[in-house]
């Protein structure tokens, strides 16, 4: 909605491992509204990160909504396991799931909120059958698989027609874009319809979180 404060979702991919509730407690203080918890495979993208015992950690420490992005083959396998982690937010890609309508009432079966995410190849005409049934829709801006990849800038125009799609066929549908987000980017980025702002390196890394996440939620369309 015009005039909506941003929500920003730190990615704890960028976060220090080793002392991981210092890092979920900044993010907190800084303001962020979601934890993003990004699992990947190593199959469905060439890295591997983690599995549920680092959402129940994150969880355990945290007051805010645990946002889950399964970048992983089969996630239906596993979607429980994440939810009974302490995920609110379960995201799927369209690539991964063939069943993907069932996948989506399986994750709200569960009590989660249910997304679907899909790369920057693919095209949003996958997603129009499933729209109306969606809590969300994260647009990836950078190929998955590693963090501090280089914004594309053909996600602009992908987030504009989304935008005009969710207000025909789902206005209560939330926007996430992941990838490459910056202080440079990131108010084109709410302009063109986002909600959410998934951002690991630019505020686990920056010289001033507090800073950066101040100005990164101050973008409103």
């Amino acid at each position: 909605m015009p005039g909506t404060s941003t929500s920003l979702a730190p990615s704890i991919l960028s976060a220090d491992f080793s002392d991981l509730r210092s890092s979920v407690a900044l993010a907190e203080k800084a303001g962020a509204d979601w934890m993003h918890c990004d699992v990947m495979d190593g199959v469905f993208v060439p890295n591997i990160t983690f599995g549920p015992f680092i959402v129940q950690a994150v969880a355990a420490c945290s007051r805010l909504v645990i946002d889950t992005h399964l970048m992983i083959t089969d996630p239906d396998r596993f979607i429980a396991d994440f939810v009974k982690a302490g995920s609110h937010q379960i995201t799927v890609h369209q690539e991964a799931c063939p069943h993907l309508h069932r996948t989506v009432q399986y994750i709200k079966g569960l009590g989660a909120k249910a997304g679907v995410s899909i790369n920057p190849g693919t095209p949003l005409s996958t997603l129009e059958s499933i729209l109306p049934d969606l809590d969300l829709v994260l647009l990836m801006s950078v190929n998955p698989g590693f963090g501090g990849q280089k914004f594309i800038p053909s996600s602009i125009d992908k987030i504009e027609k989304l935008h005009a799609m969710r207000q025909e066929m789902n206005p209560g549908m939330l926007i996430a874009v992941d990838g490459g987000i910056t202080e440079d980017n990131a108010e084109d980025v709410v302009k063109a319809g986002a909600d959410a702002l998934i951002a690991g390196t630019a505020f686990f890394k920056a010289q001033n979180p507090m800073a950066t996440a101040a100005k990164l939620k101050g973008f409103a369309r």
